[in-house]
């Protein structure tokens, strides 16, 4: 019977944008240096997967806010 594996708690969701991109950045060297045990580099993964749709909600979020107001209509800004 194969061994289930254990359910991973998932850390609080990051403060802010840099915090959450700083911990990535620190999940990504340390899967980089090859050193994490199979089981680590999983929950690594997965955690960093949050922190990349957390980090694409904020750029999205905020792409959304990035507009002009003109003659009373939200605009986007000129590419």
């Amino acid at each position: 019977m194969p061994r289930a594996m254990p359910k991973a708690v998932s850390p609080a969701v990051p403060k802010d944008f840099e915090s959450a991109l700083a911990e990535l950045d620190a999940l990504v060297e340390k899967m980089e240096s090859g050193d994490l045990p199979l089981e680590q580099s999983l929950t690594a993964y997965q955690r960093g997967t949050e922190l990349l749709k957390f980090c694409e909600g904020v750029l999205k979020d905020a792409e959304q806010k990035i507009k002009v107001l003109d003659a009373g209509e939200l605009k986007d800004l000129p590419q």
